[in-house]
């Protein structure tokens, strides 16, 4: 299944920022920065994901990619996703 990756540990690294100095620029509680940095998110908020891109001086695209998987797909009846083999 394809995936969706947050680049946020790569970014911050580039400047050499830790997850508090980010928490502290953009008013992001620091368990929301720290479920991001580690990918663990489920959901984002499209604010934070403008306030951190604000923040680091990036584009979306620099923080969020997705990683295809080359499988095909189709979804069932219940919009799960099914893969063929």
């Amino acid at each position: 299944m394809a995936m969706i990756r947050i680049l946020l540990s790569t970014r911050l690294g580039e400047r050499r920022w830790t997850q508090a100095d980010l928490a502290r620029a953009t008013g992001i509680r620091p368990s929301t920065i720290n479920d991001l940095y580690h990918e663990l998110a489920d959901r984002v908020n499209l604010e934070h994901l403008d306030l951190i891109c604000e923040a680091l001086g990036c584009d979306l695209s620099d923080l969020i990619i997705r990683v295809p998987d080359n499988e095909p797909h189709t979804r069932t009846r219940t919009g799960a996703l099914h893969k063929h083999t």
